[in-house]
């Protein structure tokens, strides 16, 4: 319910008033894989698409993409950002990943960005022959900030997410097909752009700040600043990231 309610408060999943640029050491590009699996018949299911800005803008042609989401205010601001574009094969519905409501074998293919899964249920209604595909954020992301502050999504872990969404789809039926460890390496290049990226995604845990105009008045303003100064580069402050791509196919 936190969680629900987070973000409930955000509303949209889009970052591009963010000032940052990317590296990456992987040649993973999730739009990339989805593509290289679908056709132009293809039905699909995409899991947790918050505002929906990825998928419409990235998704590749297919006959029918149903993004799905817990929150009522990410579905509200995805059906916003699909009446604003030319897309006409999209359907958003508020949704809990955990209890996929389609009937057994309904989809072609199963998109999952940034969210938990059940794999049962995904093995449940994919069709036979159809993929799942998986970008996730593993237990070493931005693990240097989680230090500073000694908490942080899956900081206290004791098995990667990786490891257990692998374990869990072949648990459930599903063949591994490809695994990828993914690296990027971001530069914001200014504190407040950093600090606009914590509140807005569960990095770390109930990061805030003061209910003040200044956006410098953080509680926890010595712990930003000591990461700020410490990662801070030519390009902007550095902070590593640590995904994990996965390609699983019902048979």
């Amino acid at each position: 319910m936190k969680e629900k309610n987070f973000y409930n408060e955000i509303g949209n999943w889009d970052f591009s008033k963010i000032n940052y640029e990317t590296q990456t050491t992987s040649g993973w590009n999730i739009y990339k894989e989805i593509e290289k699996y679908t056709t132009s018949k293809s039905i699909c299911l995409d899991l947790g698409t918050g505002g929906g800005e990825n998928i419409i803008k990235n998704y590749p042609s297919v006959e029918k993409i149903i993004g799905t989401d817990y929150s009522k205010t990410m579905i509200k601001t995805a059906k916003e950002n699909l009446k604003n574009s030319k897309r006409k094969n999209i359907e958003f519905k508020v949704m809990n990943n955990l209890k996929i409501e389609y009937p057994q074998e309904s989809f072609d293919l199963i998109s999952a960005r940034h969210t938990v899964i059940d794999a049962k249920e995904i093995y449940r209604v994919l069709k036979n022959g159809g993929y799942v595909i998986i970008q996730g954020i593993d237990k070493e992301d931005c693990i240097e900030l989680k230090k500073i502050f000694k908490r942080g999504q899956a900081y206290k872990d004791k098995k990667s997410i990786s490891k257990i969404d692998l374990e869990n789809l072949e648990k459930a039926g599903l063949e591994i097909i490809k695994k990828e460890k993914i690296i990027e390496i971001e530069f914001y290049k200014t504190e407040k752009d950093l600090m606009k990226l914590l509140l807005k995604t569960p990095i770390l845990n109930d990061f805030s700040e003061e209910k003040q105009k200044d956006v410098k008045l953080l509680i926890e303003k010595e712990l930003f600043e000591k990461y700020t100064k410490k990662f801070r580069e030519e390009k902007g402050i550095k902070l590593v990231r640590k995904l994990y791509g996965i390609v699983a196919k019902k048979t």
